[in-house]
């Protein structure tokens, strides 16, 4: 490891500030949703050379990669202020608020239609949002997944993002609000979305999408969970989706990586929360964390599956496992479009309104969305 000041030192010791078993006073949350609020307005009109002033002058560089000016400042920001990542600890519904808002606070306000919708769940109806292209012909559908650890987030927390797909790759979007733990442990989520990828199969067309270019997709948590749509599909002979679109995927919830080690705190996500979610997913429910049904890396045959394209970032824990996963789809035979975006953290594409590489990466997935749904 190389660093001209180490990511995992004083310097961002304690970036993931955690709410515990205490529920946060409410006039400290509010004077630090608004300092939030003001730093993510100001920080894209900052440019590169301020935002490398800003941060002392240091480069964060590990593995050879070196950190985004952008994001460096903002981990700094969420340090001063104390509004790092959240824990799975205490009252989850704040949780689940704050990571909302916190989501909410870097939307991109793109202008979509959208309808709020109900479709068929395994045990119960699931909400669901269909953002609609501004196109005259048939396009290509992605069903998507939000992220959050199985335990967190919600269509509300991915609404930018599944916005700025929607308008720049010219697709219909339908994004699932599936169940979420610890009230609906494992395997509850992935049958959820393997439900609306048959809803969706037959009711593309209702949406006014094409019913041959249907894709799955979803970030970290909601990789995973594409991933497994297209395992599932396969496995009870379901037609194949034409894309699986994996975003910085988590892929084995049993992982000890490289890459685990070296960004384990300090860089969005960090170790202790990513094992309490696994906890409150799998608690008590018999699935080993290195169980192929909640882990697609260790599925012992992969041939077969829909092409993927495979999103990873330099200053991800989930990096290698994605990296992983590319290279086993490959060998299995599986068409693979894998990028890596060095320079950049987990969730990227949900800071893209910051600016810096976040938004270039962002709009690179993007086009590469299109690209593949519309050669079908």
């Amino acid at each position: 490891m190389c660093s001209e000041h180490s990511a995992r030192g004083s310097h961002f010791a304690d970036t993931e500030a955690a709410i515990t078993h205490k529920r946060p006073k409410t006039r400290r949350r509010a004077v630090k949703n608004a300092v939030r609020g003001v730093g993510v307005k100001v920080i894209p009109w900052i440019p590169p050379w301020l935002k490398r002033l800003l941060t002392g002058g240091r480069r964060i560089t590990i593995d050879g990669n070196t950190l985004d000016a952008t994001l460096q400042l903002m981990l700094i920001a969420q340090r001063s202020t104390r509004t790092g990542g959240l824990s799975a600890d205490g009252d989850l519904e704040v949780v689940r608020a704050l990571t909302r808002k916190s989501h909410a606070a870097m939307n991109t306000h793109v202008a979509v239609p959208t309808t709020d919708l109900t479709i068929p769940g395994p045990d119960t109806p699931l909400r669901a949002r269909h953002y609609r292209p501004a196109v005259a012909e048939a396009a290509p559908l992605l069903l998507f997944f939000h992220g959050g650890g199985f335990v967190v987030g919600d269509i509300e927390s991915h609404d930018g993002l599944c916005r700025m797909i929607c308008r720049d790759a010219a697709i219909h979007v339908l994004s699932v609000d599936y169940r979420l733990a610890p009230e609906h442990r494992a395997p509850a989520a992935v049958d959820d979305c393997i439900a609306a990828y048959r809803w969706a199969r037959g009711h593309a067309a209702e949406l006014g999408a094409d019913p041959s270019r249907i894709g799955v997709g979803g970030e970290s948590a909601g990789g995973n969970l594409a991933a497994l749509v297209a395992l599932r599909s396969r496995a009870e002979g379901i037609p194949q989706p034409t894309l699986q679109m994996l975003l910085y995927p988590l892929l084995d919830l049993s992982a000890k990586t490289r890459s685990r080690t070296l960004f384990s705190d300090g860089f969005f996500v960090s170790k202790v929360q990513e094992e309490r979610y696994v906890d409150l997913y799998l608690g008590g429910t018999g699935l080993a964390a290195d169980d192929a049904r909640v882990s697609p890396l260790k599925a012992a045959d992969l041939s077969g599956l829909a092409p993927a394209l495979v999103i990873t970032a330099g200053f991800d824990p989930l990096r290698d496992e994605g990296n992983e996963y590319a290279g086993a789809l490959r060998s299995a035979g599986v068409t693979v479009d894998h990028r890596q975006f060095d320079a950049l953290t987990h969730g990227f594409a949900s800071r893209a309104s910051l600016g810096g590489g976040s938004a270039d990466a962002t709009t690179a997935t993007i086009s590469a969305i299109r690209a593949h749904l519309s050669r079908g």
